[in-house]
């Protein structure tokens, strides 16, 4: 098979081919390595790979069976494989066993050839690390993909794979998806097991998936990997049908809220806004209801922040020990970024009591969440106040940064996308806009506890009504 007919299909149209014989699993393996090794020098999106596992028996029939894939280097182990972290400190880890979710990409049939690139720990909203280097849009190279998932974004956007792994604690699989002109969608905390080794990941704020090109392979990843182990801190039952199916339903006429104005007062830049509000009109179009909302989030942003930099900077601790003790390398700016050894000491110095009030926050904020969401069944919101940063701009002024002044950064640059981690509510970026510098605009969508199915049903009405499909980058895989 050609790259130029490989980048025509998305997964599940390329398992298609395999189900039906017309192609061989080797011949897709072969073409997403070949556009690795043509793209990836450019991008960077890749930090390892290696010729494709064979699915185990297990995985011959699933819904992706054959399909080419990547994991993120970050949340998942793969038996036998090096998970690093984006980090000095965890470089050579060989992870001893798969993780759940692991099993489960292996049961879909995915054919998993490496691992893409994460900022350090996935402590920040670009992917540009001192370990693996920048990773870059293949929209335009001088411009950030993203993160924490940037690596797995570019390179679905580069056309090397239809679809990647992700992860998203505080908008990493939205962020990127918004920065390359990719459907993300951050399922409701439960749906996907982050076990039996990161069960909490920022106690509940952090959920896996993927960045796809269609909103059908999403919808489908889901469906195969919602199995929540037993044991799992978070569950949340199962839908009545399959993600899968609600792409092709109709969402029937819904309660749209639309929120310009991010929770810290900050205002998205012009061609952000008229993205956002032409997504709104394009709503009102489809015949929902459709007018400018607010949701209060029960604390002020000040609050929010400090809240998270204590969960996030806490849990950090506890990586960072872990490696480093497996390692025998100390926790140093020899083995660390200085805004990741800022958080590591920051949260050393977190106090139990401090750590109970931030969890009292989340609680807060997750009923305030849930109240708006009666009075509405969506809110529109940009996903970023602007277009990908220009590579080396996010961490400029951050080098004295404490742990807390780096949280309030990362969630600086990503305003509106952390909230419902924090409330555990499905999320999605749609690639519905362009910025007047030619980089992709995505807009968020979200919904109340549970309701995947519904964002999934909007997202297909919207793919149907402004397809995004045909836009590709300059750094694209079929030229």
């Amino acid at each position: 098979m050609k790259l130029s007919e490989y980048v025509r299909y998305d997964a599940l149209g390329l398992a298609a081919l395999v189900a039906k014989g017309d192609v061989r699993s080797e011949e897709l393996q072969s073409a997403a390595l070949q556009a690795i090794g043509a793209l990836n020098p450019r991008i960077n999106a890749v930090v390892e790979h290696w010729p494709g596992e064979a699915p185990d028996a297990g995985g011959a029939g699933g819904a992706f069976a054959g399909v080419p894939f990547l994991i993120k280097d970050v949340a998942i182990a793969m038996a036998g494989k090096r998970v690093e972290l984006g980090s000095r400190i965890v470089a050579g880890h060989v992870a001893a066993a798969d993780s759940n979710l692991m099993r489960h990409f292996k049961r879909a049939g995915l054919v998993t050839l490496g691992r893409t690139a994460s900022p350090e720990m996935a402590f920040s909203t670009t992917t540009e690390s001192l370990f693996n280097g920048p990773t870059r849009n293949p929209w335009n190279l001088e411009h950030s993909a993203g993160g924490s998932s940037g690596g797995s974004a570019a390179a679905v956007a580069a056309g090397i794979v239809p679809m990647a792994h992700a992860t998203d604690a505080a908008g990493s699989i939205r962020v990127p998806a918004a920065s390359t002109g990719l459907f993300g969608l951050k399922p409701t905390r439960g749906r996907v097991s982050n076990g039996p080794g990161m069960d909490e990941v920022f106690n509940g704020s952090g959920v896996q998936l993927g960045v796809s090109r269609t909103v059908r392979d999403s919808a489908a990843l889901l469906d195969a990997i919602n199995h929540p182990d037993a044991g799992e801190p978070y569950f949340t039952a199962p839908p009545a049908h399959t993600f899968l199916s609600e792409v092709a339903r109709a969402p029937g006429r819904l309660r749209i809220g639309v929120m310009l104005p991010a929770w810290n007062g900050r205002q998205p830049a012009e061609d952000v806004a008229v993205a956002t509000l032409a997504a709104a009109e394009l709503c009102r179009s489809l015949g929902h209801d459709v007018d400018e909302a607010r949701l209060d989030i029960g604390v002020s942003w000040e609050e929010f922040v400090h809240a998270n930099a204590q969960i996030w900077c806490a849990n950090l601790v506890g990586w960072i020990d872990g490696f480093a003790a497996a390692s025998g390398r100390q926790a140093g700016l020899a083995t660390l970024e200085p805004s990741t050894l800022a958080c590591y000491e920051y949260g050393r110095h977190a106090l139990a009591p401090a750590f109970a009030g931030a969890l009292d926050v989340r609680n807060r904020v997750s009923r305030a969440v849930a109240a708006f969401f009666d009075k509405y069944d969506v809110l529109l919101t940009p996903a970023l106040p602007e277009t990908a940063q220009r590579i080396g701009a996010y961490t400029e002024g951050t080098a004295r940064m404490d742990g807390l002044e780096w949280t309030a950064h990362v969630f600086r640059h990503s305003p509106y996308t952390p909230l419902f981690n924090v409330a555990g509510v499905p999320a999605m970026s749609v690639p519905l806009g362009s910025g007047t510098d030619g980089l992709p605009i995505g807009v968020q969508f979200t919904a109340g506890f549970g309701r995947d199915g519904l964002l999934l049903r909007l997202a297909g009405q919207l793919e149907q009504a402004a397809p995004w499909a045909g836009r590709i980058p300059p750094v694209w895989a079929g030229r």
